[in-house]
């Protein structure tokens, strides 16, 4: 299994796994809504797990739908069954946690995944940000639930913008713009008009990670286009719905 690592702080690791070989599903994908094989799925899970050092029960995916529902992952959901915690992981596109030892992630194929840590509180979280995400704010949403539940305080914040679909390849018809500008974005910067519109996701995601008070020296991002880049990262436009994702993991080691 490969994967791009992020250097967010000593005690904590974060990661975006790589797609790791032909065909839709690749070597390695645990996105069991996407239509890969359940046995593929849990290979590649037990794979991911051993290498983390964690048990399954430690590996936290939710089931994903463009909304802006945010899970806190705590004690009470660790201790909850199986069916449970199923239940309230579905129609979540971002997670917090508090706890060492558990991996909370989001899978993308194109969408902006945005990791954040604070390090300080020992406070992490991964956020899906496709672009009704993104003309949702749920990347600032998240940081907002971080600073009311956990105290988290932006300075003391470090984001990742994973790899994700870039500005050339994101093109998108008048209805997309539309909602950007709706939405108070300043497209003189994150859009560009070539036969069709294009946006700037990173960008846009990067304003509000700004915009909540991150300073601009703790966001990292990858600069990866996974449409350009789709033998090595997964990309819907590229492969359709019905392939892999990346999954982008972050974990409190201590």
């Amino acid at each position: 299994m490969e994967k791009l690592e992020y250097n967010i702080h000593p005690c904590v690791t974060a990661f975006s796994t790589k797609r790791g070989g032909g065909g839709n599903y690749g070597g390695f994908n645990i996105t069991h809504y996407c239509g890969d094989t359940p046995q593929h799925i849990a290979e590649c899970r037990a794979q991911l797990c051993k290498e983390l050092g964690i048990g399954d029960e430690q590996l936290i995916l939710p089931r994903q739908t463009h909304g802006c529902e945010i899970l806190h992952i705590d004690t009470a959901f660790i201790n909850a069954s199986k069916e449970e915690q199923t239940n309230l992981l579905q129609g979540v596109d971002a997670v917090i946690t508090a706890l060492p030892r558990v991996c909370i992630g989001v899978s993308t194929a194109d969408c902006v995944p945005v990791l954040l840590c604070d390090t300080q509180k020992r406070v992490v979280a991964a956020v899906h940000a496709g672009w009704r995400g993104t003309v949702a704010r749920i990347a600032e949403l998240c940081i907002e639930k971080m600073c009311t539940a956990h105290e988290c305080k932006p300075q003391n914040i470090k984001a990742v913008i994973a790899p994700s679909i870039g500005r050339d390849a994101f093109e998108v018809g008048e209805e997309v713009y539309a909602a950007f500008e709706k939405a108070g974005f300043p497209m003189e910067r994150i859009a560009t008009l070539h036969t069709k519109w294009h946006i700037d996701l990173w960008e846009a995601n990067r304003l509000q990670l700004l915009s909540c008070g991150i300073p601009q020296e703790n966001i990292e991002i990858a600069g990866v286009c996974t449409h350009s880049n789709h033998e090595e990262w997964f990309s819907a436009r590229r492969l359709g719905i019905n392939s892999g994702r990346i999954f982008n993991g972050i974990m409190i080691e201590r």
